[in-house]
C-alpha cells in the first residue's frame, strides 16, 4: 500500500488531509512539524510527503532538504501544501525539489488531481 507522510502544524490540515488520503487508498502517517517528519522518514521513508512550509522546530523547506539527503530520499514524491502562493515562493520550493504545488485551502478533488499530476494514483 502506499503511503503519505503529513507534515503540518495544523491538526485540522493534517485531520483533513488524513481522510482524503485514506479514500485515495494511502497509509498515513502524520507529525506537527519538519523534525518529527524527519525521524519518522529515518525509521522507513512513505511513497509520497504532503508538506507544509511554514511551521516550528524545522520548516517545509529544510525537512525536504534533510529528507531528500536521506538513502533513498531522492525517490519520495513531495507535494508542497500551504499558504505561500507568490510565484517566488513556488520557483524556490520546484527548485529544491518539491514535485508540486497545492495552495490551501484545498478540497479532494485538487488533492486527488495533484497526486494523478505526479503518478502516484490513476485517474
Amino acid at each position: 500500500m502506499k503511503s503519505c507522510l503529513i507534515v503540518d502544524d495544523s491538526k485540522v490540515i493534517r485531520m483533513v488531509a488524513k481522510k482524503i488520503l485514506q479514500e485515495l487508498q494511502f497509509e498515513t502517517l502524520e507529525a506537527e512539524d519538519g523534525h518529527v517528519a524527519l525521524e519518522l522518514c529515518k525509521r522507513k521513508l512513505p511513497t509520497a510527503v504532503l508538506l507544509d512550509w511554514n511551521m516550528p522546530v524545522m520548516n517545509g523547506m529544510e525537512f525536504m532538504r534533510e529528507m531528500r539527503a536521506l538513502p533513498g530520499g531522492k525517490d519520495v514524491i513531495v507535494v508542497f501544501c500551504t499558504t505561500e502562493n507568490d510565484i517566488s515562493h513556488i520557483q524556490e520550493a520546484m527548485e529544491a525539489g518539491a514535485d508540486e504545488y497545492i495552495m490551501k485551502p484545498f478540497d479532494s478533488e485538487i488533492l486527488q488531481a495533484k497526486f494523478q499530476q505526479v503518478g502516484l494514483i490513476e485517474e
